[in-house]
């Protein structure tokens, strides 16, 4: 046993020295051997999530399969398929490995998507055409999809550099993606960028030439600290004059920026190729960026049909999106059917507050604590709103606002992606980078990714596979209009 013990804790220190994911994943697939966890994925008895109505679900889905009967499969898959069916998603099936889940969930994922190719597949004397259209039409909208969600961090913000690094190399990358000031400036990489251009955008080397001069001092007196021209030039250098528009034609990622408003009885914006098509990336992300106090705010800009750069929203300046839409995640479910989230969080205001997780424990402390906090939350507001009813500055007025939506707002999804807790990142927040500071930075954001990457692809797989066959029936229904021309 004691040899036993001391292979799992050199298996643990090979996880956490880890230098590159194949060897993380290696590590981990060698710890659930010895540790037990394969025995326990091998079982399908579970308290954690429905086994037998997974276990049923598989196995009516094997047998609608072997007899080739396509609408029986639609029938199985139309009445219950949704990303958390029989609790498959619980987060304290995680706590039982290192890598991996249940044998049995993986299975019904995997039926599922051989359901869905052989529907798409179907002769069409069996299954309309337009009957496979509507089926994948209705399925996709019903199922859901998943977003990747970009906080704040200033500085900080490199660190998603890395998640995004990671997630891309696995082909894990959301459609859906929103960018909060720092976070902005990576979504627009994601946006106006394939995949093998963002392979070169996400280095050190590449980041730390565009960026390393941001914090130029302004002198006081001015809007700002910081001399904003600095950063809107590196802006102007990644995204030109590109649309939201046609950063979407170009790569077919819906990338949205938030944006807050720099004045009293506005709402944060959601820019992104359905609610502002025409406007221009590199003013949103510079409106996004714009750090009250740090940065001066920003009027937004958009592009005519005929290529003139005019104001967008004239008279209304915006500044930092992270104020009041840090993740907007309840707008961009509305937008674009997303429901479930991917979070990258390097805001400093809550990171020392978050775990990565979103296990609750059920102790009558663990209860009572969230219960306080919730409540401590309310009692906040409450107190804001009666300070901000009685003044009448209105500079306090709206500072007063600020703080009640940074109070106010979700900072968690439903995957976590969070740095290492370290007094040197605050140190990180408004200094100038240096090239071993966002090596360092990126590294931290892949090294936090892979925990994550098997989760990632069993939420996300079902619902990338309905939307791809949706895409390919649509594409070929344009073809067959005239709309396209193969």
């Amino acid at each position: 046993m004691a040899v036993f013990d001391l292979r799992l804790k050199k298996l643990e220190r090979d996880i956490e020295h880890a230098k590159t994911y194949d060897e993380y994943e290696a590590a981990c697939i060698a710890h659930d051997n010895l540790s037990g966890a394969d025995e326990w994925k091998a079982l399908d008895e579970s308290e954690d999530f429905d086994y037998k109505l997974i276990r049923k679900r598989v196995q009516r889905l094997q047998l609608a399969r072997s007899k080739g009967d396509i609408h029986a499969l639609m029938s199985i898959l139309h009445e219950g398929l949704h990303g958390n069916l029989g609790n498959i998603a619980n987060p304290i099936l995680l706590t039982h490995c290192k890598i991996g889940t249940k044998h049995l969930i993986e299975q019904f994922i995997d039926e599922v998507t051989h359901a869905l190719e052989q529907i798409v597949n179907a002769e069409e004397n069996d299954v309309d055409f337009y009957e496979k259209l509507s089926f994948f039409d209705e399925t996709a909208h019903a199922f859901g999809r998943s977003c990747l969600m970009l906080s704040g961090g200033a500085g900080l913000g490199f660190f998603h550099a890395g998640v995004v690094k990671s997630l891309n190399s696995k082909d894990l990358l959301p459609s859906v993606v929103s960018g909060a000031s720092a976070g902005s400036i990576i979504a627009g990489m994601l946006g106006t960028r394939n995949r093998s251009e963002l392979v070169e955008s996400l280095s050190a080397e590449f980041i730390y030439e565009t960026f390393k001069h941001w914090r130029s001092f302004a002198g006081l007196g001015k809007k700002g600290l910081f001399d904003s021209a600095v950063l809107e030039n590196a802006l102007i250098e990644l995204f030109d004059l590109t649309t939201f528009e046609e950063a979407f034609k170009k790569t077919g990622r819906h990338i949205t920026i938030t944006v807050s408003p720099a004045d009293l009885h506005q709402h944060s914006r959601l820019l992104n190729a359905k609610t502002s098509p025409n406007a221009i990336i590199t003013q949103a992300v510079r409106a996004s960026c714009a750090v009250p106090v740090i940065f001066s705010p920003v009027q937004l800009r958009a592009k005519t049909p005929s290529g003139d750069i005019v104001p967008y929203i004239p008279n209304r300046r915006f500044a930092d999106g992270s104020l009041m839409a840090d993740l907007p995640f309840e707008r961009l479910a509305r937008l674009y059917g997303v429901n479930h989230s991917i979070v990258s969080q390097t805001n400093p205001l809550a990171v020392p507050f978050i775990s990565p997780n979103r296990i609750d424990s059920n102790s009558l402390w663990d209860i009572s604590t969230r219960h306080l906090s919730q409540l401590a939350k309310s009692n906040s507001i409450f107190a804001i709103d009666m300070v901000e009813r009685l003044t009448a500055n209105k500079s306090a007025k709206l500072a007063i606002h600020k703080v009640r939506s940074i109070i106010d707002q979700q900072y968690v999804g439903n995957i976590n992606i969070l740095p290492k807790r370290q007094l040197r990142n605050l140190t990180q927040v408004l200094s100038n980078p240096t090239l071993e500071s966002i090596e360092q930075l990126i590294r931290s954001g892949e090294r936090a990714s892979w925990p994550q990457l098997h989760v990632i692809k069993r939420n996300t797989k079902i619902s990338e596979k309905l939307r791809y066959h949706l895409a390919q029936l649509k594409k070929r229904e344009a073809f067959e209009l005239g709309h396209l021309v193969r």
